[in-house]
């Protein structure tokens, strides 16, 4: 069992906060940090909400592997409407190199309409942008399996690609890919023919249980070994030593203690082993993404890997 500080800039965070929790993510012995690629807030804070404003993910990850020495870093998750796939493979490259080796990529299909409208970004239907989520998981796959001195080509729908030298290559020969969600059919036969990780963020065991079902259904049904893949969620994490601490903790983000017990990962040290346990047990997941919306609350993470880590591992 492995775990994940991941944070939601979009809420309001700069590159220097960012740069506090990776470098405490890492000193605290977690395997990676990863962030959201949004560009608007979410939520009822009105006009000022998400002071100072969007952080870009990519230029993010790439500052923090010259940062940091050991964590995994990627996205949960970039969309495919945000940026053309031969453009973000090369961002990918380079910011493989410049943290050794250390990039993973999460790519999703988009689903929030209004941060498209606040940049102009197009935000067509959702059967289109399956289709360009698609074409850019062949693409950029595509592209990282190139040899060498070979020339990669691709003729789609949406995209066409002629005679790419399949430049900068990454560190890693291919750095690994998150798919994730709840969709039936088209998300577990993606992750499938594409995917190192299967994710499956904020729902009840019972949800995950059965799309990593999905997943390995779909995996069989290409002649894939389900077992290839990690299987992983995410949750907010809430922890408090006592009663106090929790519901402190659970105001500091605008949320109620007895909604955050009910769905969230939440509780004292004790309380969140033995839930994670019953998660594991249920789910088969190895991976916890653990979502950390109070960015200046760095003991929060610390308290975390020496209270609950310590007993897992």
């Amino acid at each position: 069992m492995d775990f994940r500080i991941f944070t939601e800039p979009q809420q309001g965070a700069t590159y220097s906060d960012l740069l506090r929790v990776a470098r405490t993510t890492q000193d605290a012995g977690y395997d990676a940090f990863f962030r959201s690629d949004h560009f608007l807030a979410m939520g009822d804070g009105g006009a000022g909400a998400g002071l100072p404003g969007p952080t870009d993910a990519w230029v993010t990850l790439a500052a923090l592997g010259r940062e940091t020495t050991r964590i995994r870093l990627g996205t949960l998750v970039t969309s495919a409407t945000f940026r053309l796939p031969g453009p973000l493979a090369v961002a990918v490259a380079q910011a493989d190199e410049m943290s050794g080796g250390r990039i993973e990529v999460g790519l999703g299909a988009g689903w929030f309409e209004a941060e498209h409208a606040a940049l102009g970004i197009p935000f067509p239907p959702v059967g289109q942008r399956f289709e360009l989520l698609t074409e850019q998981l062949e693409i950029l796959t595509g592209l990282w399996a190139t040899p060498p001195g070979d020339r990669f080509d691709h003729r789609g729908t949406h995209y066409t690609i002629t005679g790419s030298p399949a430049l900068p290559r990454p560190v890693q020969d291919a750095p690994p890919v998150v798919v994730g969600g709840i969709g039936r059919r088209r998300t577990p036969a993606l992750a499938a023919r594409f995917a190192a990780e299967f994710n499956v963020p904020f729902q009840d065991a019972g949800v995950v249980a059965t799309q990593f079902g999905r997943v390995h259904d779909a995996c069989r049904a290409i002649g894939r070994d389900p077992a290839d893949l990690t299987y992983s969620v995410a949750q907010m994490l809430c922890l408090g030593r006592d009663d106090a601490e929790l519901a402190r903790r659970a105001a500091a983000v605008g949320r109620d203690v007895d909604e955050v017990r009910a769905n969230c990962l939440a509780g004292t040290p004790g309380e969140i082993v033995d839930q994670l346990g019953r998660w594991s047990e249920r789910t088969g997941a190895t991976r916890f993404y653990l979502q950390i919306l109070d960015l200046s609350d760095l003991e929060h993470l610390e308290q975390f890997a020496a209270s609950v880590m310590g007993r897992l591992g």
